[in-house]
């Protein structure tokens, strides 16, 4: 494989045909719009919805009207159960965009009318935004928890950890919180049938574990819940289902008529988790000689007002505490609050980014305490290629790796040695643009939970295939890599290879997609389930033959199966499944295969970010940006690249761009676009991709997850670039985004200072 194939659904996608929730077209649909609080933690001491519901056409329900249950107990058991979100708020809210009420109409603009008109007596209470404020517990968002901590796991502190270290370092960075910003905003649209079973289109990342929810939650029998989710604009780790997808169910349910949503911009960016959000404290230990000894971590995350999936990411930031070097003792703490802020969830890389945040900043700062080249630290502490597998002191079980060869074809690519000595010259002319350089080398972990996908591949009796599968892309392109993956084992053009996905009656099972592990997975399932075929068919294909099916093989060059040793007459697939129609065997060529691997794999790469910064006015440029990201055997490198590309651009715009801001009051100050630095390709140069595939023993196809590893690597590798270049004016530290002003006021500190 490995073959440079353009993405067959693109053409849909740059055409302006792809099919969307919004496109859906449902005859007597009712509008939903959500009443949401202006403020970010206050009792709610009445609703009068009266204005609104005499209004024509229009309905408003509350929590008094719903038989959903009170709250919706946070999915993970370690959380606090007592945090749970009511579906409706009821006696309080607790962040900016919390549901206080929704609102039923024939049309979307009626329902926004109807809205304004949704009369709510706030009693407003103390708010706390900051985490570390909040781990004081002063002000209590659950007063009956009696604490602000919805999950903590301390480490038992050893005082002597750094007993021995001729060097120590000790720093603080903040991973900011994040708007997840798909391109396509949130949709569902909900329809009963006369049979009472319920249909929902979602713009999700995850069909059948939707169904299985939405099953439960609804308190329905087993298949009487089917989720379609049609082309999806984006997701990112955080279009998983909310509370505004089930309310759309039940409202379907309750008044026997179509309901649909599709959320606003602004709506989205309160209303979606957030990701990141993340406070970091490190130290690190080593000898003058730049041998690295001992590393503290401790984490801070903020779970937002009810705490969920991103309440339990900083676990992944602890098990990969240790990065790409072999440090011998890691000692690693996590605590999780709640705030009066957007919940957290997955976002790109989903605490994994955070781990590669804090271990190499705090490289930057050992190499620069030793007087060492930053890039030469690195080498002398990562694993040998020769080490794997192997775990690490924070307990992550590295499958394979190559570390120092990423990071030679950064350096070389880049041509490192020459800008140090451009930016050597430029320093002692005195240069305002000052140059920047900055590296990062990282590991991440991709199907982290090690969970089981479906492949279901069947052969048509036009002598062409059917992939089923449980994956579900949202940009990955899985219509391409999956159809690859089976057309190669079949012998099949890719183009004779259809991929059904994303509907739950037409595939039977799936985990969907997030955590990076669709090819890993759902590939193998494809490939697993394909080769099952292929040996069904050569029993079938023998019958015909009038031989044994030891000797029948399947010539993948020109789609048939022929004896060996007798290159004609070739079986070809059409002609086999012709055959055996008329049988009545032809569902024996279909195969469903559940693949679930041994353990979870850990991608790697190296990235270099040269950057030029004006000293006067604090103005960061990025010159250039070189990716290393080694994701296993690539099936398509062009699809690999793409991802890359996304994945590059999303950990610079968290480098140098983005950051979703509160005021002390809990009220968002970025909630659209014109306050929210989301970059353009304008803001951004083309990266430099190199490829490296350093296979995985642990599947069969040699692959690792790509959709996020850009991200992690570039990040660090941006920021560190910023602080070098800043170095000569005494400047250690610039916190993300490491933007204009920021840069600005560094450097006046600096010199204040100095």
């Amino acid at each position: 494989m490995g073959q440079r194939i353009l993405r067959r659904e693109d053409d849909r996608f740059l055409r302006g045909t792809g099919q969307y929730v919004e496109n859906l077209e449902l005859a007597g649909a009712l509008h939903a719009t959500f009443v949401r609080s202006p403020y970010a933690h206050a009792r709610i001491d009445g609703i009068d919805a009266s204005a609104a519901s005499a209004l024509a056409g229009v309905e408003v329900f509350t929590a008094a009207d719903s038989d959903l249950g009170s709250f919706q107990p946070p999915p993970i058991p370690g959380l606090d159960q007592r945090m749970g979100r009511p579906y409706l708020a009821d006696g309080a809210v607790r962040f900016v965009g919390d549901i206080v009420a929704v609102v039923l109409s024939e049309t979307r603009a009626a329902g926004v009318d109807a809205a304004e008109l949704v009369a709510v007596d706030y009693d407003p209470l103390p708010v706390v935004v900051d985490p570390l404020a909040a781990l004081e517990g002063d002000v209590l968002l659950y007063p009956e928890a009696g604490t602000n901590v919805c999950t903590s796991h301390p480490a038992e502190r050893d005082e002597a950890l750094f007993d021995g270290c001729d060097v120590v370092v000790s720093g603080r960075l903040v991973s900011q919180r994040l708007a997840a910003c798909p391109l396509e905003s949130r949709a569902c649209a909900a329809v009963v049938g006369e049979d009472g079973r319920l249909t929902l289109w979602l713009s999700t990342q995850t069909p059948h574990q939707d169904r299985d929810a939405l099953t439960m939650i609804l308190g329905l029998e087993p298949g009487s819940v089917r989720v379609v989710a049609p082309d999806v604009g984006g997701g990112f780790g955080a279009k998983l289902l909310g509370v505004e997808e089930i309310l759309v169910s039940w409202l379907a349910r309750r008044t026997g008529r179509p309901v649909r949503w599709t959320e606003s911009r602004s709506e989205n960016m309160i209303g979606m988790a957030h990701g990141r959000a993340s406070h970091l404290e490190f130290t690190l230990g080593g000898s003058r000689d730049g041998d690295v000894q001992a590393y503290r971590l401790r984490v801070v995350q903020e779970a937002g007002a009810y705490p969920r999936i991103g309440a339990i990411l900083p676990g992944f930031t602890a098990l990969m505490a240790s990065g790409v070097y072999a440090i011998p003792t890691i000692e690693a703490d996590t605590v999780s609050v709640v705030t009066n802020t957007t919940p957290t969830g997955p976002f790109r890389g989903a605490g994994r980014p955070e781990a590669t945040q804090a271990i190499e900043r705090a490289m930057d700062l050992f190499a620069a305490e030793i007087g060492s080249d930053p890039a030469e630290v690195r080498r002398r502490n990562l694993f040998a290629s020769d080490a794997f597998p192997v775990t690490t002191a924070s307990g992550a079980g590295y499958d394979s790796g190559d570390y120092e060869r990423a990071l030679d074809l950064a350096l070389e690519t880049a041509g490192y040695a020459a800008l140090r000595e451009e930016q050597a010259r430029r320093r002692a002319s005195g240069d305002p643009r000052a140059l920047g350089i900055g590296v990062s080398v990282y590991v991440e972990i991709t199907n982290g939970l090690v969970e089981p996908e479906l492949g279901d591949v069947e052969i048509t009796t036009d002598g062409e295939a059917v992939l089923r599968t449980g994956s579900f892309s949202h940009g990955q392109g899985h219509e391409t890599t999956f159809a690859m993956i089976v057309a190669d084992r079949l012998g099949l053009p890719v183009e004779s290879v259809r991929v059904i996905k994303g509907d739950t009656d037409e595939v039977a099972q799936g985990v969907g997609t997030y955590g990076s592990k669709s090819t890993q997975i759902g590939g193998v399932a494809a490939r697993v389930a394909a080769d099952v075929v292929v040996e069904r068919a050569r029993v079938l294909a023998a019958e015909h033959l009038e031989a044994s099916a030891d000797d029948v093989v399947l010539d993948t060059d020109r789609g048939g199966f022929h004896v060996v040793g007798s290159p004609t007459p070739v079986l070809t697939w059409k002609e086999l499944a012709t055959a055996v129609e008329a049988d009545g065997r032809l569902a024996e060529l279909r195969a469903a295969e559940i693949f679930k691997a041994d353990a979870p794999t850990f991608p790697f790469g190296a990235h270099v970010a040269v950057v030029e910064v004006d000293t006067e006015t604090g103005e960061v440029e990025l010159r250039r940006l070189v990716a290393v990201d080694d994701a296993g055997n690539l099936v398509n490198p062009v699809i690999a690249e793409g991802q890359v590309h996304g994945g590059v651009a999303t950990g610079v715009a968290q480098a140098l761009f983005e950051e979703f801001v509160y005021d002390d009051e809990g009220n968002p100050l970025t909630a659209t676009f014109l306050g929210y630095a989301f970059p353009s390709a304008a803001e951004l140069p083309s990266w430099d991709v190199v490829e490296m595939e350093t296979p995985t023993p642990l599947n069969a196809l040699g692959a690792k997850g790509i959709g996020e590893s850009g991200t992690i690597g570039s990040t660090p590798a941006v920021q560190s670039a910023v602080v070098d270049a800043l170095s000569p004016f005494g400047v250690r530290h610039v916190e993300m985004p490491a933007n204009g002003e920021r840069v600005w006021r560094a450097l006046r500190d600096a010199r204040a200072s100095g």
